[in-house]
């Protein structure tokens, strides 16, 4: 079976349950994530969780700090909002981080310009949604993932239905051939050079 690879994501935390329960799934499988942390979820409870979660090998990545749709704020607005977050990523990593995920997926080129990452979106299943089923949830990630997909979910506090898709998702997209990676491995392994300027929900297909 030919070798595929997809990154999954994971937005707005780190939170004090929904972190913790997925990297519990990830050790039973193990597998690596990529987390677009929120500045201001990176709180003294949940700081440990984004730590635990780096030393087993996932990526944190830029979110933001307070989750605004960006592309309406000023230059230093922007850039406030990103170097606050980045910094308390840096704390736990040591390091600047690579990727950003703009907010709401609201993002204008002055943005590009202003914040020097690789842009990042994703394939989701609308799964800040409550209502919608860990089932529908699966369903929906699991039909539009190909090779080089990223996949874009929440750990976001109390977000259990997720938890539940991905403790369906992960084993299903192994039995067809995928293996799961961080978005800087998914880049490196699909041999695709990460580029300023777009926008990837799959490496091979920027926008």
């Amino acid at each position: 079976m030919e070798k595929k690879y997809v990154a999954l994501t994971f937005d707005d935390g780190p939170s004090k349950d929904t972190t913790p329960a997925l990297l519990e799934i990830f050790k039973k499988y193990n597998v690596k994530a990529s987390f677009f942390l929120m500045g201001k979820s990176i709180t003294e409870q949940t700081v440990k969780y984004s730590e635990m979660a780096y030393a087993m090998g996932c990526e944190l990545c830029n979110h933001s700090e307070n989750h605004k749709g960006m592309s309406s704020l000023s230059d230093e607005e922007i850039v406030e909002e990103v170097n606050t977050a980045e910094e308390k990523i840096k704390q736990i990593t040591g390091k600047n981080t690579v990727f950003f995920r703009p907010p709401y997926i609201d993002y204008n080129n002055r943005m590009m310009e202003l914040i020097d990452k690789i842009f990042i979106c994703g394939d989701g299943a609308e799964d800040w949604v409550a209502e919608i089923s860990a089932e529908e949830r699966f369903e929906r990630i699991t039909k539009q993932v190909k090779n080089g997909s990223v996949i874009l979910l929440h750990d976001m506090e109390g977000n259990v239905n997720t938890v539940k898709a991905v403790e369906m998702i992960i084993p299903k997209l192994i039995e067809e051939g995928y293996e799961f990676v961080t978005v800087s491995e998914l880049f490196e392994k699909c041999k695709v050079k990460a580029e300023r300027n777009v926008i990837y929900s799959n490496v091979f297909e920027p926008k």
